[in-house]
């Protein structure tokens, strides 16, 4: 698999946006108010992030998008990873690995001393490859989000 990791590009809004909304109603029963979310995360993203300490990663084959990782400012010494997904077909072959590895490093680079990221349990595939690679849960809480009740989780690694 050749894959390209782009910054956010014309149209990565929308299409992460419905990929977000298509995927998660099906495979968690989110409800509306998640997609709104993506929606909101993204468009403040574009409209005011810091070139030199945040980043979105935008995976290409060819012309077909494979899926996304954003690595933002949470303060001086921390990034959070936000938004880290990838589609069916593109799971299981190395490039989630790639995502967050790209997304650690660079946040590294640009100096942050920790990272810090908000999941659900039911991400069980995500789950596997934070702790593989040395993340930490530091909190787990069951509620009721977009619709479900799910069990979110706080994930923190010191870079």
């Amino acid at each position: 698999m050749d894959i390209d990791l782009k910054h956010l590009s014309p149209g990565d809004i929308d299409w992460l946006v419905e990929q977000h909304r298509r995927l998660y109603a099906h495979d968690e029963g989110f409800d509306e108010t998640f997609p709104a979310l993506v929606r909101q995360i993204l468009e403040d993203f574009d409209a005011d992030h810091d070139q030199t300490a945040e980043r979105a990663f935008i995976a290409w084959d060819g012309a077909q998008r494979l899926g996304c990782i954003f690595c933002v400012r949470e303060d001086e010494e921390t990034a959070k990873l936000r938004l880290f997904f990838l589609m069916p077909e593109a799971r299981g072959k190395g490039l989630g690995k790639r995502l967050l590895a790209e997304c650690m490093g660079f946040a590294r680079d640009c100096g942050y001393r920790r990272m810090a990221l908000w999941t659900h349990e039911s991400h069980r595939a995500a789950c596997a490859l934070y702790q593989k690679t040395g993340w930490r849960l530091v909190r787990s809480t069951p509620k009721v989000s977009f619709g479900v009740e799910v069990v979110e989780q706080g994930w923190e690694i010191d870079l």
